[in-house]
């Protein structure tokens, strides 16, 4: 009788280790310009449901762009194995020594205020889908000489006009961290006279462009872009640098019914939850190895 009733228990379920995930990729963004600058580009936006994977890999979550009162930074990348999202292109400046130009990266940043210069572009390097748009272009005349506004993850940055700073590209909504977050939006352009405005921030943490104030930063893990700064009248003492990018975020979940990760490494920061019949991992700073 005992061997019969156990004979007819069910077998223990044996848990086995993950061979794909769902992943999000957000890169940091990139810093707004100063003196009526552009608005930084958001970090580039890379997501894909059921990639293989196996072993150990890297992940790395990129930093966001530093403002400066000179030519700012971009974005530091993020990566996911053999995924990288490209960090965004900081915003131009205005005045000597500082580069007008809006750099490329995963979405591209505006150029400062009355250079004429060009915008950054987005998706540079190209992938597919595309991981982010083109900055927006400058006012181009006095007296406030809007800066150009950084691209988004879904929509290009807005040209500014000649008293009110470009406005930042919206992000993109994603749903991997258990609930719907809008990452990567563009930064807005900075201003340069009194009673102007400087641009607005893209959905997805884009920092707003400013008059006579620091640009707005970022927000941290959503890969926004910084807001270009300026000084009301930008005499000697009262330029004001672009924002900081906000950092990205590396997100990974598959399915509950398998293993937990093996291993990762003590560089990262990073949160384990179980929801909606999926574990997820949300790595927020640093970089080291993950195995499965």
């Amino acid at each position: 009788m005992i061997g019969n009733a156990i004979a007819g228990c069910l077998a223990p379920t044996t848990l086995i280790a993950p061979s794909a995930v769902d992943y999000l990729v957000v890169a940091g963004g990139g810093a707004g310009g100063y003196w009526s600058g552009g608005g930084g580009g958001a970090g580039g936006f890379r997501t894909a449901t059921s990639f293989s994977i196996s072993g150990s890999f890297t992940v790395t979550v990129g930093a966001g762009g530093t403002g400066t009162t000179g030519n700012g930074t971009n974005g530091n990348d993020s990566v996911l194995s053999s995924i990288t999202s490209t960090g965004g292109g900081r915003g131009g400046g205005n005045g000597a020594g500082v580069t007008g130009a809006g750099n490329n990266g995963g979405s591209g940043g505006g150029p400062g205020g009355l250079t004429g210069a060009a915008v950054g572009l987005g998706n540079t390097p190209s992938t597919s889908p595309s991981q982010g748009n083109n900055g927006g272009a400058d006012g181009g005349s006095a007296p406030a000489f809007g800066g150009g506004s950084g691209g988004g993850a879904t929509l290009a940055g807005t040209a500014a006009t000649a008293s009110v700073g470009g406005v930042g590209g919206n992000g993109t909504a994603n749903s991997y961290s258990g609930s719907s977050v809008t990452y990567s939006g563009g930064g807005g352009g900075g201003v340069n006279d009194t009673g102007a405005t400087g641009g607005a921030g893209g959905t997805g943490g884009g920092g707003a462009g400013t008059n006579n104030a620091v640009g707005v930063a970022g927000t941290v893990n959503l890969g926004g872009g910084g807001g270009g700064g300026c000084g009301n009248g930008a005499g000697a003492g009262t330029q004001r640098a672009g924002g900081n990018g906000g950092s990205g975020v590396v997100i990974l979940r598959y399915p509950d019914t398998r293993l937990d990760l093996t291993s990762i490494g003590g560089g990262l920061t990073y949160t384990k939850t179980t929801t909606g019949g999926y574990k997820i991992y949300q790595f927020t700073a640093g970089t080291g190895t993950v195995t499965i």
